[in-house]
């Protein structure tokens, strides 16, 4: 899964290394014709902080190429979804066989996905690093 994943945006501000870029996130059929009469036409506005050492560079209003691989796209998937639902599962079915409570068991595999998060918060600075865009010039 070496491809590349690219998004077009427009520079919306520089701070310090720190890029912010306004992407148009859109589903496959919203370049469609019809997609305004259609509701399963959708786009969404996103910003993506982008870090580099030459952010300097970058002036507001400038359009760009927001880019990163689909190995860092796989890896996000994975600490964003993949993992939280095994835990959330694993949870639910070992609480469930312990106290046979359906509830209980529901309420603790939600629990134990709040240190999760919390260590993927405590880890954000590294994750940044691992989970890296690019800006490259249109």
């Amino acid at each position: 899964m070496s491809t590349k994943i690219s998004h077009s945006g427009i520079v919306e501000s520089v701070d310090g290394d720190c890029v912010h870029v306004r992407i148009v996130q859109t589903s496959a059929c919203a370049a469609c014709k019809v997609a305004g009469y259609c509701n399963a036409a959708e786009s969404k506005e996103k910003v993506v902080d982008v870090h580099c050492a030459d952010s300097g560079s970058y002036q507001v209003g400038q359009q760009v190429v927001v880019a990163t691989s689909g190995r860092v796209a796989a890896r996000a998937l994975l600490w964003g979804f993949g993992v939280p639902f095994i835990i959330l599962v694993g949870v639910l079915f070992v609480v469930l066989q312990l106290t046979g409570s359906e509830g209980m068991a529901a309420l603790s595999a939600i629990a134990a996905l709040i240190p999760y998060y919390f260590i993927l918060w405590l880890l954000r600075d590294k994750m940044r690093e691992q989970l890296a865009f690019s800006i490259e010039r249109y």
